[in-house]
């Protein structure tokens, strides 16, 4: 966080006025714990190619992560939101996930709207809406979310207009932001990962060791991944349409219209990133079913006039069940990359996933989850690293979260 002094005065000028002024102040929190049968390949966190959070296997106890939320109703049109998390994967690190004002006024028409500046996440995930941006049914999200905590977030401000009607609601919001100029850089150097690992700001990601080609770290191994490149503002808009006792669907495009030939002094270039998501989620009796597809594409020119463009695409379905303190679900998902250039051998993945997953919850304030995921999947990059392109892993967290 001290890398990022302009964050400390987003947070600061977010929590102490909430703090001081609030009307009513609301405090939320989590704890977690794992026991952790890994993966034997290395992981993404630490220099690897390894899919998973954790790698290198072994059974080990770990530490899963904590975190804080606070909210502050400054009047009744006027919400302050901060939260914090705390993570030791890669290597300890407090960071802000979200910190934002949001000026919504009282409506008792059929028409309400809102207004919102600061960090915030794109409204994109129907898995991830628990404390932490975590997800309620698993303790790894699907590579959609994955990826979404790890490379995107809005640093600026977003419109929002409400239609609600007596049945159904329709939801508009449009947004534009800065400091997401690096998203994408790890679709293309990793590939899709499946980790809960979520990138707070001010966090420094960490690229393979094989991206320097030689087996060696390369020179920009780890980067901030919300950091400004350039000076263009990207946008997205997305639509929701939702009822109670019928479901949600909802539509959205993203682009952070980075300009793909500038970069910083380290190495740390900007990829001109755009996808469309979709997803939907109902319910059929206790039985919960999200489903959620991404798909676009991101663009780097390293040289004048050679271009390189990854195509990216995934998704997935879970099903849980909704009612009582054991909540099994499953979810099944594919994904794949396809980068071409101007000149050059095409590189690329595919694969699939499947996540098995037992909730039990005998406390509000206790959950207790047994987790099983595998993991099928190609890569030419691997063979740049002298393993197989080929790899099935599969890991097995048992996790203790407190939640308060």
């Amino acid at each position: 966080m001290m890398r990022c002094p302009w964050l400390l005065c987003l947070l600061g000028s977010t929590v102490c006025p909430a703090l001081a002024f609030a009307q009513d102040v609301d405090l939320h929190a989590y704890i977690d714990g794992r026991l952790v049968a890994a993966p034997g390949e290395t992981s993404w966190t630490h220099g690897g190619l390894g899919k998973t959070r954790f790698g290198d296997g072994g059974t080990d106890a770990q530490f899963g992560g904590a975190g804080i939320v606070g909210t502050a109703q400054l009047t009744p049109a006027l919400l302050a939101l901060a939260e914090i998390q705390f993570q030791t994967t890669d290597r300890p690190t407090v960071s802000v996930l979200e910190a934002y004002l949001r000026y919504r006024p009282v409506a008792l028409s059929r028409w309400r709207w809102s207004v919102q500046a600061g960090a915030f996440f794109p409204p994109i995930s129907l898995e991830n809406d628990a404390i932490g941006w975590t997800s309620p049914w698993t303790l790894t999200p699907s590579a959609i979310n994955s990826w979404v905590g790890e490379e995107l977030r809005v640093i600026g401000a977003e419109g929002h207009v409400e239609w609600r009607g007596d049945v159904n609601t329709v939801e508009l919001r449009s947004a534009l932001f800065r400091r997401n100029d690096p998203a994408g850089n790890l679709l293309v150097d990793r590939g899709w990962s499946l980790s809960d690992l979520t990138s707070g700001l001010g966090s420094r990601l960490r690229e393979p060791n094989a991206t320097g080609g030689d087996g060696e770290p390369s020179p920009a191994s780890r980067y901030d991944p919300f950091q400004n490149i350039g000076s263009r503002i990207g946008w997205y808009a997305d639509m929701e349409w939702h009822a109670p006792g019928l479901g949600r669907v909802n539509l959205m495009r993203y682009d952070n219209r980075a300009d793909p030939a500038a970069h910083t002094a380290s190495g740390v270039f900007a990829w001109h990133t755009w996808f469309t998501a979709m997803g939907a989620s109902t319910d059929t009796g206790p039985i919960r079913w999200i489903a959620q597809a991404m798909d676009g594409a991101t663009v780097i020119e390293p040289t004048d006039g050679v271009q390189f463009k990854t195509g990216f695409r995934s998704a997935f379905l879970l099903a849980g069940w909704n009612r009582g303190q054991w909540r099994p679900a499953v979810r099944i998902e594919h994904f794949s990359t396809q980068g071409w250039s101007d000149a050059g051998t095409p590189q690329g993945e595919h694969g699939n996933a499947i996540t098995a997953v037992l909730n039990w919850r005998p406390r509000d304030w206790l959950r207790l989850t047994a987790e099983v995921l595998r993991i099928d999947s190609t890569r030419t990059q691997r063979v740049d690293a002298g393993l197989s392109p080929a790899s099935t892993v599969t890991q097995v967290q048992l996790g203790v979260r407190l939640i308060y």
